[in-house]
């Protein structure tokens, strides 16, 4: 069986607040969201790329457009999470997959994945790459998160 390459990974440990709870007292599904935005966001710092200055910088935008989730066991008030993200690819779109566990027991909460894609601001055509520079910091390649280099 062939089994896609992880190319980089980061985790964020974090305790689930109150208020991400709604009326059953288990965590809204919406909010799994927020956290697997830290998880993306620890990993893009660990690689050195800062989309924000990428857009200010360069123009370029990263928007996800495509997130499957599924939950598998309830977060409760207070639950210690670890939420992973792995890199599954950066080459024509930004694939990240992702894993909530409660570290109590390293029950497994939820599984996801997310794309983006390169987008120009100036003119919103979509490019069918991913940046060099961000792709290469991103595999592993390369420095920094600039387009080009």
């Amino acid at each position: 069986m062939n089994h896609p390459r992880v190319h980089r990974q980061a985790s964020v440990e974090m305790t689930v607040p109150f208020h991400d709870l709604d009326p059953m007292q288990v965590v809204w599904h919406g909010n799994h969201l927020k956290y697997f935005e830290a998880a993306r966001q620890k990993l893009f710092d660990d690689s050195g790329v800062d989309l924000y200055r990428v857009a200010v910088d360069s123009g370029f935008l990263f928007p996800i457009v495509k997130t499957t989730v599924k939950y598998v066991h309830p977060l409760r008030f207070r639950d210690r999470i670890e939420v992973r993200a792995q890199l599954m690819d950066a080459q024509r779109r930004i694939v990240l997959r992702f894993e909530i566990l409660r570290l109590e027991d390293g029950q497994v909460c939820a599984r996801a994945t997310s794309e983006q894609v390169a987008v120009r601001m100036e003119d919103q055509s979509l490019l069918f790459s991913i940046p060099k520079g961000i792709r290469a910091a991103l595999l592993g390649g390369g420095e920094g998160g600039g387009p080009d280099g």
